[in-house]
């Protein structure tokens, strides 16, 4: 068990590669703190952890305010002791995949929520693990920060801006001991896929084209290359973007 008495914490947790990392971390023996806006998914994850024999708990938290991101890292610290490991899954990939008709607010949604979100998760998170001379942070951005398609251009450049800041943290607390990378997914088959998509089935199929391999990704296959990178597997490993795209960005 790579993860035993590990401490990790999953901001996104209550849906897709947030939740299917939380409960690989947790078949890994490691203590989750389930992190999201929606209540009831969140307890649902914790509830799939417990019954496969893991131990979790769901905290609330909006990660583009500060007060909730300090909150839940306190809230892991103060119920398993320690924070050993972090997952900064929360995402929104925006409304319109127009530029000129995308709105200030548009902009700053997208930003908050996918930049500052993870900005400020890793504030936190590194804070405590200097405290405890190390840990394992892996940031989701997106084969799309690495390669821009005509579509969705603000959720583009945020992904993007998640790869740099990766990079930067990680150079900065190498040293000290903390791991910081990145996984970069193509399309996987989440809500936001769902959304993307508006449920079409000949837009599904088109996008499904993209990836060399023949198929769009699942949630497990995201959450098995952020358990890697989590682990001590990686412990050369830091700065750097995994992607996880069928070949997508190979072409």
């Amino acid at each position: 068990m790579i993860l035993q008495d590990k401490v990790a914490l999953v901001t996104g947790g209550t849906s897709g590669i947030g939740r299917a990392t939380a409960i690989a971390y947790a078949k890994q023996q490691a203590k989750v703190v389930v992190v999201g806006r929606r209540i009831d998914e969140g307890e649902e994850t914790v509830r799939l952890i417990q019954e496969a024999g893991g131990e979790a708990i769901f905290v609330q938290a909006d990660v583009t305010k500060e007060a909730d991101v300090q909150a839940m890292v306190d809230k892991a610290v103060n119920v398993f002791g320690r924070l050993d490991i972090a997952s900064n899954n929360a995402g929104t990939i925006g409304e319109n995949p127009s530029l000129i008709e995308q709105t200030e607010a548009e902009y700053d949604r997208t930003m908050n929520v996918n930049v500052k979100g993870i900005w400020l998760s890793m504030k936190y998170e590194i804070a405590q693990m200097l405290k405890q001379g190390g840990g394992s942070i892996v940031n989701t951005a997106s084969a799309n920060g690495v390669v821009a398609l005509p579509t969705f251009p603000l959720y583009t450049a945020s992904k993007s801006a998640v790869i740099g800041l990766t990079k930067a943290a990680a150079l900065q607390y190498a040293k000290a001991g903390i791991r910081i990378n990145v996984v970069a997914p193509a399309v996987i088959e989440t809500e936001m896929f769902e959304v993307a998509t508006g449920g079409q089935d000949e837009v599904k199929a088109y996008i499904t084209g993209l990836h060399p391999i023949g198929r769009i990704g699942t949630p497990l296959e995201a959450a098995n290359a952020i358990l890697f990178l989590s682990s001590d597997l990686a412990s050369f490993t830091t700065g750097e973007t995994l992607m996880v795209d069928g070949g997508f960005v190979a072409q």
